[in-house]
């Protein structure tokens, strides 16, 4: 779902994001915190991220949910995923609303 184009375009990625779920928790990748940085420089859209562990069976289905929904907000931008471990994700880093939709599973 696109968002509306009046909003600052770090805005506008991560609304994106929210569409993107881990296929194991059942929560969008903001609340679950993985999102760590969105810059842009021209003609492209970086992300830095991690997953909820290095060994994530379902890293390759988040990354191609990230490309999938920042190419439909973004078209013809390139679409840079940086996955790192540093910090390593935590339950700390899940949203309150996140950590709703984790307790009523």
């Amino acid at each position: 779902m696109t968002t509306q184009n009046t909003l600052p375009k770090d805005e506008r990625a991560m609304q994106a994001l929210y569409d993107v779920i881990d296929p194991e928790l059942d929560v969008n990748i903001v609340d679950l915190g993985l999102v760590y940085d969105i810059t842009f420089s021209p003609g492209t859209v970086h992300v830095l991220m991690t997953l909820t562990s290095r060994f994530c069976p379902m890293g390759d289905a988040i990354k191609t949910g990230v490309i999938n929904a920042l190419e439909a907000e973004f078209p013809g931008e390139a679409i840079e995923i940086e996955l790192t471990f540093e910090p390593a994700w935590t339950l700390e880093f899940v949203s309150d609303q996140g950590r709703e939709e984790l307790n009523n599973r």
